[in-house]
């Protein structure tokens, strides 16, 4: 009883262990699949290159973006401080000309 499936076994091992000629379409596969995994590994490349790309786009984008939200409200604050400016100006020459008419008004009523 041992014997018989040894020997099936060794049958089918010495089948699977046979030399056979390969398949003429082989060749063509094997060049097919190695072409189509070299079109993927570069697609591959290009996508990640090209996502790279787009994001150090975005990123300058946001960058000018934010540069020039900063340039702004300084040039605002700027308006800003030369309007204070000019009214603390403004506001000093009318209290000196005030007080120049008081002065004279004072310097009338003590004659």
């Amino acid at each position: 009883m041992d014997i018989e499936p040894m020997d099936n076994f060794e049958s089918k091992l010495r089948q699977a262990l046979e030399r056979r000629t390969a398949p003429p379409s082989l060749k063509r596969k094997v060049l097919e699949q190695r072409s189509r995994l070299r079109t993927q590994r570069l697609r591959a490349r290009t996508e990640m290159w090209q996502r790279l790309a787009a994001s150090m786009a975005l990123a300058a984008a946001l960058g000018g973006g934010f540069a020039w939200r900063n340039r702004e409200e300084r040039l605002k604050g700027e308006a800003a401080r030369a309007q204070v400016l000019t009214a603390l100006r403004i506001t000093a020459r009318a209290l000196n000309q005030m007080n120049e008419v008081l002065a004279s008004h004072d310097g009338a009523g003590q004659e």
